[in-house]
């Protein structure tokens, strides 16, 4: 709260507390809050460095810091701190292309801020943040950013597609590989079942054969047997009886 003595160009700065006022020779001439406070930026038009005319707007958030050069130092701070983020957010959008104001956004924000600050400091006034609210485009930038859009999603869907035939076709493939090395797989182990069955066979034949041989070689030594202590008695009764 700052007050003036009239007829007089003196200014007093009240502090916080109790303060004095002389009748009709001190006035309240300026009352600031420190508190922050949210001023809207009204539209206005900007064009960026790829030529395309953009209307925005937004909110300024700021705070006084020193009363006093908020209320001597500029005429109307609010008037000029809305001119000044106008100019500057103007300024800013300048240097950078449409895709960037929307990749960059924040970073744009940032820097009117910075830029802003810089210049209200000799007003006393910090600020805080800068928001664009609103950004709108002209029509044929609307369609075109539409159809480019549309282009990209029929795109991907494109590619979704194909990627899903090349899917379908490996998983076909490897079916098929698969199914070659169950069948690959079973019929070698059928040859080898019917290998092991055939020498099985083979060697019980071969033994059976054995046996029915070693059978009929001991039948004969049997027989031949028999017959030699068979036909030794009857030889040696003969000899003694011609003696």
């Amino acid at each position: 709260m700052f007050g003036g003595r009239l007829y007089r160009n003196v200014a007093k700065d009240f502090i916080r507390g109790l303060n004095f006022c002389i009748p009709f020779f001190d006035r309240i001439a300026y009352v600031q809050s420190l508190k922050e406070v949210a001023i809207e930026i009204p539209d206005q038009s900007a064009i960026t460095s790829d030529n395309v005319v953009l209307h925005l707007n937004g909110v300024l958030f700021l705070k006084v810091k020193d009363p006093y050069l908020a209320s001597y130092g500029v005429a109307e701070a609010d008037f000029a701190i809305t001119q000044l983020a106008q100019t500057t957010m103007r300024s800013e959008i300048g240097k950078i292309t449409l895709d960037n104001v929307f990749k960059e956004r924040e970073a744009l924000n940032h820097q009117i801020v910075r830029v802003l600050g810089k210049a209200a400091e000799p007003w006393g006034i910090e600020c805080l943040r800068y928001e664009i609210r609103d950004i709108q485009l002209p029509q044929k930038i609307k369609e075109a950013m539409q159809m480019q859009v549309e282009a990209e999603r029929r795109k991907r869907a494109a590619i979704l597609e194909s990627e899903g035939q090349r899917e379908s076709a490996i998983n076909r493939a490897e079916g098929m590989k698969r199914s070659q090395v169950l069948a690959s797989e079973g019929e070698r182990i059928q040859i080898t079942n019917k290998a092991t069955g055939e020498a099985e066979a083979v060697r019980r034949l071969a033994e059976s054969r054995a046996e029915a041989v070693r059978l009929v070689a001991a039948a004969i030594e049997e027989k031949g047997r028999s017959l030699l202590w068979g036909g030794a008695p009857q030889n040696g009764s003969k000899l003694s009886s011609h003696a």
